[in-house]
């Protein structure tokens, strides 16, 4: 079975997230949670972790992942940024908002979407997953977790531990983050494209050019 850990969501324990890192470092997947849902994570550059979560989800190829960030620092290593989405990208971050953007050469071509060459990066606003990152030092490769013909994410920590045993080998519960996944914003063109309208208010981006 995965180890299952109960962390306080305002000010969570380093020694259960020291425990975290170290579970990604060695080629796990874990469950945590963020300010939209809980999610699937692993390490960035696990090609074998990735593909756990792809069997997980169910998804084929088309599917975008997203790499969570600990800051602009790290979206702008993985994507290419121009002036003006980097203020759309400051003004709304952290929070619960995916943006597509497009990946910059040092992104490993399986972290792309295959026929676009586009990533999804976002910088959350929950402090389990702000300070996994931290103790992490570079982002998690990550996908939000909602299961093979359900509709809806998991809320409940202690049921996904159950649900998916030994399909993971930690879930990090953080409580309760709702139902709603985040808006997914795409940059990766002329203007701003709203594709999903999730948590996070999209009115910001419904007129806004990026270049």
């Amino acid at each position: 079975m995965s180890i299952y850990l109960q962390l306080h969501p305002v000010s969570p324990q380093v020694r259960f997230i020291r425990q975290a890192v170290a579970v990604l470092k060695a080629g796990g997947v874990i469950v945590y949670p963020t300010d939209s849902c809980y999610a699937l994570g692993c390490h960035i550059g696990d090609k074998a972790a990735l593909e756990r979560i792809r069997e997980i989800r169910q998804t084929d190829k088309e599917h975008h992942f997203t790499l969570v960030c600990r800051d602009l620092a790290d979206v702008g290593k993985y994507a290419v940024v121009d002036n003006s989405q980097y203020r759309l990208l400051r003004a709304h971050t952290p929070g619960p908002y995916t943006f597509l953007l497009k990946a910059s050469r040092e992104t490993p071509r399986r972290l792309k979407h295959e026929r676009r060459g586009t990533i999804g990066l976002r910088v959350p606003d929950h402090p389990v997953t702000a300070l996994l990152l931290t103790e992490l030092g570079e982002p998690v490769m990550s996908s939000t977790l909602l299961l093979p013909g359900e509709d809806l994410p998991r809320t409940d920590a202690k049921e996904i531990y159950e649900r998916l045993g030994r399909g993971v080998d930690m879930v990090l519960d953080g409580g309760n983050c709702g139902l709603v996944p985040t808006s997914v914003i795409d940059l990766s063109g002329d203007r701003a494209v709203v594709v999903r309208a999730g948590r996070g208010d999209v009115s910001p981006f419904a007129d806004a050019a990026t270049v």
